[in-house]
């Protein structure tokens, strides 16, 4: 019978997705992984028992296992970066990586525009970034609910004539944004780079070549592509963005991703699928706090950020500096609050911890055990208020003797079992703990 696994990241990202996702395609023999929700941001690290090593950004991390690509409506693809990520996946071994990619022609796409302007406006703030990968997914979400469908979506790489009016038509708009900015801009060389995308007489010709050069080999498929899919024999699995603690509504505000990072857009998925099968859903945590870039991180360590630098993640120029801090359980309980629901934890990293002379964890702030959760939906000064709150807490923190300690507080905190153990990037470093 049919099923399926939805995985969802408890933290600000970073929490080792890409490695448990492809032990999960691995293990459940998983034909599919649907990315349903995010852009071309993500960075998903997966190694092979061979030592073979692949970043995962569009595609699903399931690929290096056998499993195909499903890329959903929710999905933000950047085709320039997609082809770039499957030229490097074809070094690794995997010459028929593009024709088991399948792209919802609704998905909306990330223009060069939409990066320039995403990093023109972070340049402009100095020191008071706002934490950004530097891609241009909010710049192309924003122009998404000003503009509806006079911008561009998968579908419209098929097309040429319609394809050259988008470009034209988010040109102008990505101008007039530079020129709003131009009071904050400072004369540098990386400011320069940004404009010349937007100034340069033939890059509308360029970007057309090379889209077409893309959709060629892109199968791009319409609305009912997923329920097809979901009634094929075997496991998809639904791999998650970022963190919910970065959600745009139930993140901490403004630091904060333009997309729905929670299972909301995964649920919404099999409900227009019509699916009926089974549904396992799986949180995932390292067994420490992370947060790439700006924002609060309570429990922050900056002995334990040089103890436990981290292979995939360095100090970013967009993102900027990687940052440690001791698992927090008042924010993983805020994560699990609004999360959806959940049926059990993987927990990650847990072999670095052997390189820490202690091991501490916090149950509270002062006092505090549980952030409140907003009265209703989409309310943004809410989390505005707990960002600050956030900023000045003093978190309370805890020895703890073993790891096994640490496991057993945090699914007692949670109220979830912790299902899988990862002790190390490959598949074969994960381990169930219970029966599933």
């Amino acid at each position: 019978m049919p099923h399926t696994l939805l995985t969802v990241d408890l933290g600000f990202g970073d929490s080792g997705k890409g490695s448990i996702v492809d032990f999960l395609c691995r293990d459940r023999s998983a034909h599919t992984v649907v990315r349903y929700s995010g852009g071309a941001q993500a960075g998903h690290r997966v190694v092979t028992a061979d030592g073979r090593e692949h970043v995962f950004s569009q595609f699903g991390a399931g690929t290096l296992a056998g499993a195909e690509t499903f890329l959903s409506r929710h999905m933000l693809i950047e085709p320039l970066a997609l082809r770039a990520e499957a030229e490097h996946l074809i070094s690794l071994g995997h010459a028929g990586v593009m024709a088991r990619l399948a792209v919802d022609e609704r998905a909306l796409v990330i223009t060069p525009f939409h990066r320039a302007i995403n990093r023109l406006r972070e340049l402009a703030r100095g020191d008071d970034r706002h934490g950004s990968c530097g891609i241009g997914v909010g710049e192309a979400q924003r122009d998404r609910l000003r503009h509806g469908a006079r911008v561009l979506f998968a579908g419209d790489l098929a097309d040429v004539d319609r394809l050259r009016q988008k470009l034209n038509f988010l040109r102008k708009v990505a101008r007039a944004k530079a020129q709003s900015l131009r009071p904050k801009r400072v004369a540098t060389a990386a400011v320069a780079e940004e404009l010349a995308w937007l100034d340069e007489a033939d890059v509308i010709d360029w970007l057309i070549d090379h889209y077409r050069e893309i959709e060629a080999e892109l199968r791009l498929v319409g609305p009912d592509h997923l329920e097809r899919l979901m009634k094929r024999e075997g496991t998809v699995l639904f791999e998650a963005a970022q963190g919910v603690l970065l959600d745009e509504w139930v993140g901490f505000h403004p630091h904060t991703t333009w997309a729905t990072v929670t299972l909301e857009p995964a649920e919404s998925l099999l409900r227009d699928a019509n699916f009926a099968g089974e549904v396992v859903r799986i949180g995932i945590t390292r067994a420490y706090a992370t947060r790439h870039g700006a924002g609060p991180l309570p429990t922050e360590d900056r002995a334990l950020t040089r103890a436990l630098p981290d292979a995939a993640n360095g100090n970013d120029p967009w993102q900027q500096g990687f940052r440690v801090g001791w698992l927090d359980l008042v924010l993983l309980r805020y994560a699990r609050a609004v999360a959806g629901r959940l049926d059990g934890l993987a927990v990650s990293c847990l072999d670095r911890l052997d390189a820490l002379p202690t091991l501490k964890l916090c149950d509270r702030y002062d006092g505090l055990t549980r952030l409140p959760t907003a009265p209703r939906r989409h309310d943004l000064a809410h989390q505005s208020r707990l960002t600050r709150r956030l900023a000045q807490s003093q978190p309370l923190l805890t020895s703890l003797e073993s790891p096994a300690a640490l496991l057993a507080a945090l699914s007692e905190a949670l109220a979830l079992p912790v299902t899988l153990e990862s002790h190390g990037p490959t598949a074969a470093d994960k381990r169930w703990v219970t029966q599933r």
